[in-house]
């Protein structure tokens, strides 16, 4: 039988989206399913994004620059400028999603075997950009108890091997919503320097912040200018998962010279998607105050709700639509694909990430599972009690 290659064997299905033919089945059967499984925002897109693709005049759909369009390159400065981070046009490279900014940093800057280290629970397709790029990902543990707060850095610095090229964090995080402070990543700063290594940043959740909290960007700390490189995105900014446009941001120039010829190889970042996302820097502050409300106000109705069933806890999140929730059971997974193939309450049953393939470590986050309070208040309320008369009976059955 002719055979495909290792690396495609090694390549990691998705924990978001393994169940997907559960649920689907589900559906067939009749059953409403309520996804938490999965950070698509049902917050309306803004109109400005699908005003300027409606009026769009041309003729032909060529491709953009590979770097993306100028003109939004140079209106992206313009929106980090405003929130304190000082970027020229020419330190952004607009990418097919930030997933394509993650996997063109991994490639420009590691070497097959290289190591990054990050903290563990983390963004699950890290994974999979890791095998692609044929670089190891070394976990550190941050722990449910803490809220997943920054590990001690002493850990950190036991992992630094003469493999280590660089360490990750999502801040915001995704999926603890953990939100790093300026003295947490100041020490990741002053580690990166005396082990001259990068700091890759994963800021897509940077508008999602609450109870005053403010997000501190890497690329406002001094002395990073070689070292530091952030990912960003639109999907959860502008609620526009679909229009697949992300950035790499860098002002280290032979970061973005390589990642360029990556982004040669594929030509360009999609247009339409582009058009959107330029129109959508137009959006005003009150948009990003009536969406920072609402998700505040979904996370505390499903924090409380959560932590008064028997045996479950999830911590309180500061930032993102994520959270970690420890439940009274062994296996997750197993309890994640019962809930979907063989239970309903009153026709209607939940969709959880189980959390295990957010981490590195074989057998961490077993009775963990990853939610999304992506939904409005009424379902979040609905989707809750439906969890907690699944672990009802599930308990009574295993």
């Amino acid at each position: 039988m002719i055979k495909i290659s290792e690396r495609g064997l090694q390549m990691p299905a998705s924990p978001i989206r393994k169940l997907v033919p559960y649920a689907e089945a589900a559906k067939k059967r009749g059953i409403k399913v309520y996804h938490l499984n999965i950070g698509q925002p049902d917050i309306k897109t803004p109109d400005e994004a699908f005003n300027a693709l409606r009026n769009i005049n041309m003729k032909t759909a060529e491709y953009s620059h590979s770097a993306g369009l100028e003109s939004y390159r140079r209106g992206l400065a313009d929106y980090y400028k405003n929130v304190g981070i000082e970027v020229s046009y020419q330190d952004i490279l607009i990418t097919t999603g930030g997933s394509e900014a993650i996997i063109f940093a991994f490639l420009a800057t590691m070497n097959p075997g290289d190591e990054v280290i990050i903290p563990e629970p983390f963004y699950t397709n890290y994974n999979g950009f890791a095998v692609q790029a044929g670089v190891n990902i070394v976990p550190v543990t941050s722990g449910i108890e803490t809220g997943f707060a920054l590990p001690p850095i002493s850990e950190f610095e036991k992992k630094i091997t003469p493999k280590t090229k660089a360490i990750l964090v999502c801040n915001p995080n995704n999926p603890t919503g953990y939100l790093y402070s300026k003295s947490e990543l100041e020490q990741l700063r002053d580690l990166v320097l005396k082990h001259n290594l990068f700091l890759f940043t994963d800021e897509v959740y940077r508008e999602f912040c609450y109870d005053g909290a403010e997000h501190y960007s890497v690329l406002q700390m001094e002395g990073l200018d070689e070292h530091a490189v952030l990912f960003d995105s639109v999907s959860k900014r502008y609620s526009e998962c679909g229009t697949r446009v992300g950035a790499l941001v860098s002002r280290n120039k032979q970061i973005i010279e390589t990642a360029l010829k990556y982004a040669q190889a594929r030509l360009s970042p999609p247009l339409l998607g582009q058009i959107a996302a330029e129109a959508s820097l137009k959006v005003g502050k009150d948009y990003f105050t009536e969406v920072n409300t609402e998700y505040r106000t979904r996370r505390d109705c499903v924090i409380e709700a959560l932590n008064k069933i028997e045996g479950v806890y999830a911590p309180m999140p500061r930032g993102s639509f994520y959270t970690i929730l420890r439940l009274p059971v062994q296996d997750a997974e197993h309890f994640c694909v019962w809930m979907l193939q063989d239970f309903n309450y009153n026709g209607e049953t939940v969709m959880l990430a189980p959390a295990a393939g957010f981490y590195s470590t074989p057998g961490l986050g077993k009775n963990e599972a990853r939610i999304a309070y992506v939904l409005k208040t009424e379902d979040l309320t609905k989707a809750v009690t439906v969890l907690e008369e699944g672990l009802k009976a599930y308990k009574k059955l295993f």
